[in-house]
């Protein structure tokens, strides 16, 4: 199947000579959520920006779903959403009129039926009749997305969905993407929320510095770089890591109370039974034991603040 998104080579340099994107390739499923995890400054905006036509590449080609989005701009674009980080609406113009309005920019005749499921589908039914200005935040965010969904794309962009929403409307967020998956729109969003990548995306891109530093299905990622810990909780405090225990890839608790054994839960042995042996041989007796899988905040952490490359 041939991916909706398809981005070769893209490469963003400003006349200042500031590099935002270095050649970034990347190809987004059909159907799936996609989340671009970096921080501040990576160059999440400046890729979602070129591929809706904000902003120009200065090399490279984008394709949505095979129409080139500068040699077709318009029916390309026709093709795709977006939601901005910012909250820019007309302050005095009902949630009704700011949705049909949008559509209508796109030449889509007007369908009163279409936006009132998509405002039903937001939980902005009983909202329509509201000035803009009347509303929350978090309601604010969802008028973003019933704009970007009123001349039907198949793609849609979330840049930062749920930042400045509390929690209890950030995880609202989260069911009303999956929804909007559930209904056949490829979601990609980008986010600086660990948490929101790992509850909802199927995929997961990690950008840096303006390079793609990997790209992996979130469970193989967990997987790959995600290191387990074995928490060892002894009867006897220690003063010090015993010389027949240094083999292992161990640390000792400020309090000597606590072993902490990393390893890698995929290797083809993780050496478990041998560091127990040994401790046995040492004389050290365990009061308790846990292990624990390495968060994908852990992996994101490791990833962006590896030290840069020699130049």
């Amino acid at each position: 199947m041939q991916p909706i998104i398809q981005i070769q080579g893209i490469g963003k340099t400003y006349a200042s000579g500031f590099t935002a994107l270095k050649s970034v390739d990347l190809e987004i499923h059909r159907g799936e959520i996609f989340a671009l995890l970096g921080p501040n400054g990576a160059g999440k905006t400046t890729l979602i920006s070129i591929i809706c036509g904000l902003v120009n590449a200065s090399s490279g080609r984008v394709l949505a779903d095979g129409v080139d989005i500068v040699e077709d701009y318009r029916r390309a674009r026709s093709l795709i959403g977006l939601v901005p980080q910012e909250l820019t609406t007309d302050a005095f113009e009902t949630v009704w009129d700011t949705v049909s309005f949008s559509r209508g920019l796109f030449g889509k005749p007007a369908d009163p039926a279409y936006i009132e499921k998509i405002l039903r589908q937001l939980s902005l039914w009983d909202k329509r009749r509201s000035m803009m200005r009347a509303l929350s935040g978090g309601m604010k965010r969802r008028v973003m997305i019933a704009k970007a969904l009123s001349h039907e794309p198949s793609i849609l962009f979330l840049d930062e969905p749920s930042a400045g929403v509390d929690v209890e409307l950030r995880r609202d967020m989260w069911e009303i993407v999956r929804g909007l998956r559930d209904n056949g729109v490829t979601v990609i969003l980008t986010t600086h929320y660990i948490e929101e990548a790992e509850e909802m995306a199927d995929r997961i891109g990690v950008i840096n510095r303006g390079e793609l530093m990997l790209v992996e299905e979130k469970e193989t990622l967990m997987q790959q770089l995600g290191q387990k810990q074995l928490h060892l909780y002894l009867q006897t405090p220690l003063a010090a890591l015993p010389e027949g225990l240094h083999a292992f890839n161990l640390t000792l608790s400020e309090d000597g109370s606590q072993l902490t054994y990393t390893f890698d839960a995929h290797h083809e042995t993780s050496g478990i039974a041998e560091l127990l042996r040994n401790l046995s041989a040492e004389g050290i007796d365990l009061k308790d034991l846990q292990s624990q899988q390495s968060s994908l905040e852990e992996i994101f952490v490791s990833l962006v603040h590896r030290p840069e490359q020699a130049q």
